[in-house]
């Protein structure tokens, strides 16, 4: 058989609260604890993936499977090691959140892979070294990570052991564990019990017990509300818990309630989605989101016969959609907030979520996806372990399904106000409105970005990487993060301003035969020191001219005395000619971007990116150089206009 891997996802999320319009919809708290008793398969029958290897056998491709065991082979003598204090202190002392994460997530990885590969092959080579791995995590004083410690009431620093909290990563841990329980537990028992029965407590002890008693505590179930909007980490989180409980708790009554409380908290992520259910965290979140979301949905629906599944609602079905409706090319998709611009996305998860709610698009693109742009080097290096587990069983299935890539020509997503269109000569740009409280916001409402036969032109440069900074009050000093290094004006000196209030207003989009018009009043986005009275913008599309043309109509209060309008780019520009400045594309396609040379003047800089936090921005962009396009006002109108027309050369 072929050689069929798959892939895994790296990303790290804000956990914060977020006010907005939610829909009761409580899809998931329709199904009371009588129903999830009657319908849950009990703890000693399910069975959701292979155990033995002749199970493995028929269920993953041999080359998999002897590539699993080749890795455990080359990690079953690596010692599992202790933390030390002073790596968890970098955070408070530096900012650095990543040697503690790269020793933490290694330790689960490796794990994991010994885990899997004892199960695949049976012969108790592994189990010496899967001991070492649960007793070192076990003795962990928190199964986060140091970003998050401060969730606890001592706040950051070291851990408290006293005040066990809920993360991203402790739920992950958790997970493991429990799955590390299901494949290899008679094993560990007939070494010693005193092994599953560690396994027991801690995870009891470091996350369920918070997560089903103290769920009031955390923003991202809600803090005892169902009117809030949350974000990825509640899909996330409670996907990794639910595994935890179902697979390890062996009283029915309680497996049952924890379930029923699982569902009541899933439903508020799904109540904050709008009806076309896109997602304001950009296309590499929905990794960690949408597909989050699936995880637990699909774990629910598998665990009980799918006697207790919502895959036909429309807002699942929606909601699987938006991966592929923001699709741009390869596996470049559209970019905003703290998402990425390239993706090698797990184009199983994407086809499995597709078979659920028999979208046949969703399935064709993550049969594409798989072929084209997923990193199928079998492997377990990351999170959602259970997803990967799921995928492993798909891989066959999806490998040899029909593909399509689906490059859309346009679409608009109106509860996020993000719109697509595409020329016949394919070029492609992405605008939204929206507002500077969403969440991973970078205060950038009305930028937009342009692409030339699947090539950047105009960006939107991504995340940095994380650290203490981040989402710290000193998230917009960076300089990524705000509208002066997006493709946006800087209006007498003054930048976008933070929060829900500066948004933009009178959005409309239109499409129209060959034409797509999009509008909004960006004035809001800015403070009253900008002294404006109004900035409309204008972005068309004519398809048949090919011509993307970006109309700026603004009003000065009173005096303009000091504006600059940047726009970002990895490509290499020349910027001699006045009125025009031409940009190469990677492909050495040449864009002109045409401007009236009588009311700015143009430069160019170097992003340097030599920070620490600047790094990730290096991986964002393959390395390539990022410039700064800044058009500076000559003309100092007080009311006007300026275009700015992008055609291919």
């Amino acid at each position: 058989m072929k050689n069929i891997g798959l892939s895994v996802v790296f990303f790290l999320v804000l956990n914060i609260p977020l006010k907005a319009q939610v829909t009761q919809r409580d899809l998931l708290a329709k199904f009371s604890v009588t129903d999830i008793k009657q319908s849950l398969i009990t703890q000693k029958k399910w069975k959701p993936f292979p155990k033995l290897p002749a199970e493995w056998a028929q269920k993953v491709p041999d080359s998999v499977i002897r590539s699993m065991i080749k890795q455990a082979e080359g990690i079953m003598k690596q010692p599992f090691t202790s933390i030390p204090a002073s790596v968890t202190l970098e955070y408070v002392r530096n900012g650095n959140r990543t040697n503690y994460e790269r020793l933490s997530f290694d330790k689960r990885n490796r794990l994991f892979t010994l885990v899997l590969a004892e199960s695949m092959e049976n012969k108790g080579r592994f189990t010496d070294a899967i001991i070492n791995g649960v007793w070192n995590i076990c003795e962990e004083t928190y199964w986060g990570v140091t970003a998050h410690i401060g969730t606890q009431k001592r706040g950051s620093g070291l851990p408290d052991i006293s005040d066990p909290t809920v993360d991203l990563f402790g739920a992950e841990t958790a997970a493991v564990m429990a799955l590390t329980d299901y494949f290899v537990g008679p094993k560990l028992d007939s070494i010693s019990p005193l092994i599953r029965e560690r396994i027991n407590i801690e995870v009891n002890k470091k996350i369920l017990n918070s997560f089903e008693n103290e769920a009031d505590r955390y923003g991202y179930l809600g803090s005892g509300k169902r009117t809030v909007k949350v974000n990825n980490w509640n899909p996330w989180v409670i996907s990794n818990c639910m595994t935890a409980f179902l697979l390890l708790d062996k009283n029915e009554d309680h497996r049952a309630k924890l379930l029923s409380h699982s569902l009541h908290l899933l439903d508020l992520y799904i109540n904050g989605l709008g009806d076309d259910g896109a997602t304001d965290e950009g296309p590499s979140y929905w990794f960690a989101a949408g597909l989050a979301l699936f995880d637990g949905l699909n774990i629910v629906s598998n665990a009980t016969n799918q006697e207790i599944s919502i895959f036909n609602h429309p807002i699942i079905q929606q909601l699987g959609s938006y991966i592929y409706k923001t699709h741009i090319d390869g596996d470049y998709f559209v970019n905003v907030a703290d998402a990425v611009p390239k993706i090698k996305a797990d184009g199983v998860g994407i086809y499995r979520f597709g078979k659920a709610v028999k979208d046949d698009k969703m399935m064709g693109f993550g049969a594409w996806a798989y072929h084209h742009i997923q990193d199928n080097t079998p492997k377990i290096e990351s999170f959602f372990k259970p997803r990967q587990l799921f995928d492993l069983m798909s891989l066959t299935e999806c490998a040899t399904a029909q593909q399509n890539e689906n490059r859309g020509n346009g679409m608009y997503l109106s509860s996020i106000e993000l719109m697509t269109a595409r020329t016949n000569n394919n070029l492609f740009v992405a605008s939204h409105g929206g507002n500077n409280g969403e969440s991973h916001n970078h205060n950038d409402v009305g930028d937009f970005s342009i692409y030339a036969d699947g090539s950047p032109v105009i960006i939107d440069a991504g995340k940095g990487t994380y650290m203490a900074i981040t989402f710290s009050k000193d998230r917009y000093k960076l300089w990524y993060n705000t509208s002066a290094y997006h493709n946006l004006p800087l209006i007498n000196g003054a930048q976008q301003e933070t929060g829900a209030g500066y948004k933009a207003n009178n959005v409309v989009y239109q499409s129209n035969n060959s034409v797509t018009t999009f509008n909004m009043n960006v004035e809001k986005a800015y403070a009253e020191k900008a002294g404006i009275k109004s900035w409309n913008r204008n972005l068309t599309v004519d398809q048949e001219k090919n011509i993307i043309q970006v109309t700026d109509q603004y009003n000065f209060a009173a005096a303009n005395t000091q504006l600059s309008q940047t726009f970002m780019t990895v490509c290499s520009t020349n910027i001699e000619t006045s009125g025009k400045i031409i940009f190469t594309t990677e492909k050495n396609q040449k864009i002109q971007l045409i401007y009236d040379a009588k009311d700015w003047t143009v430069t160019k800089e170097i992003m340097p990116l030599t920070e620490p936090h600047e790094q990730q921005l290096k991986s964002n962009w393959e390395n390539k150089t990022i410039w700064r396009l800044l058009l500076t006002n000559i003309s100092h109108q007080q009311t006007g206009s300026f275009i700015y027309t992008i055609t291919k050369q």
